[in-house]
């Protein structure tokens, strides 16, 4: 909106045409979400105490989570309310890419929503049968993977980028639609996975946003794609604002989610967050790129399913308990060691996967 009343002035006011830059847009983006959060903060974990919408712990969990009862969840709705404030304020509404960001941000926050509601409020602690909660995600990740096979304009928006390679591409066809909807679905659920300690999630969330833009930003600049050697996809910078309110509102919920936390951020905040993740990756054609920075969120994932087959199929657990975040609580690291060193391996996996954009 700010973005385009500053357009209507510009014959008026020259000096707003500098609202038109990406890069001034982007840390506006980043400013603005990280002072919603930090002000509206405070007073949502407050509305949520009083309405009791605490966390209940597992009773086959580490028993260090027992201490954690009652604190306030949910909070994701702190993020998703600066995010969707940010972009109407500073994206240009007119690109498509913007509202089908936005789409997948409130239709995977509401899902969440309703599966935090049902454990919360309806104390049923199965919240949103799996079944139910799958087919809902299913549904809106191939709605967007339809859309983006059928609105690209060019090959090279539906071909997969191999990285570290200056001019391999592969060409999807309809099996881009397949693609799309794994990356959504399945980034997610990932980062629903690794949500299960004090700040574990968010900060990798904001350090793969944070990357994402960058890759946005050059995939959108003609001369800059030409020179990385990935696609030009016009209109795609766009995302530089979506990437910049989630490092914004991320880097603002972390301050009351940081250990002890405040705050939790649910599936409400965790679904939502993974699905615009993977939705972003998929737009600047990064999918690859996208699973090496997501390393965190991939081993816990597959730590999951690893002690899930093993017990099934031979009885026997491999880890402690999954995710293997809780292994190593179990094993007895401290908690804040846990998320640090995570947050570190997560921090060189982004720096590996910018370095993409220069290794081909």
């Amino acid at each position: 909106m700010l973005f385009w009343l500053a357009q209507y002035l510009f014959p008026y006011f020259h000096g707003l045409r500098v609202i038109d830059y990406l890069t001034l847009r982007g840390v506006l983006s980043i400013l603005t979400s990280l002072i919603i959060c930090l002000l509206l903060g405070p007073k949502m974990i407050a509305l949520l105490q009083r309405i009791k919408f605490g966390q209940s712990i597992r009773n086959d969990g580490p028993q260090s989570h027992l201490s954690k009862a009652g604190t306030p969840t949910m909070g994701g709705l702190l993020i998703l309310v600066s995010i969707v404030i940010t972009v109407l304020l500073w994206a240009n509404l007119a690109n498509y890419y913007v509202w089908l960001l936005l789409f997948v941000l409130v239709g995977f926050g509401y899902i969440g929503f309703i599966d935090d509601y049902r454990k919360i409020v309806e104390k049923n602690s199965r919240g949103l049968p799996s079944r139910w909660k799958y087919f809902w995600q299913s549904v809106i990740g191939l709605l967007v993977a339809l859309a983006l096979y059928y609105l690209a304009k060019t090959p090279a928006e539906t071909q997969l980028l191999i990285p570290f390679t200056k001019h391999l591409f592969l060409t999807l066809g309809i099996g881009f639609i397949f693609l799309a909807y794994f990356v959504i679905v399945g980034a997610s659920n990932a980062v629903n996975l690794t949500d299960g300690l004090d700040g574990l999630a968010i900060m990798p969330t904001v350090l793969v946003a944070g990357a994402l833009g960058v890759f946005a930003y050059a995939s959108g600049n003609v001369d800059f794609a030409k020179y990385l050697f990935i696609p030009y996809i016009p209109g795609v910078g766009e995302i530089i604002i979506i990437a910049g309110a989630i490092v914004g509102s991320g880097l603002g919920f972390l301050w009351f989610n940081t250990y002890p936390a405040q705050v939790f951020m649910g599936d409400v905040g965790a679904l939502s967050l993974g699905a615009v993740l993977g939705t972003m990756a998929i737009m600047v054609r990064q999918e690859i790129v996208f699973f090496i920075m997501s390393g965190i969120f991939v081993l816990e994932t597959v730590s999951v399913i690893m002690q899930v087959a093993s017990f099934k199929l031979t009885g026997k657990r491999i880890f402690k308990m999954a995710p293997i975040h809780h292994h190593f609580e179990l094993k007895g690291w401290p908690e804040p060691r846990i998320i640090i060193r995570f947050w570190i391996i997560t921090l060189m996996l982004v720096l590996i996967g910018l370095a993409s954009l220069k290794l081909r």
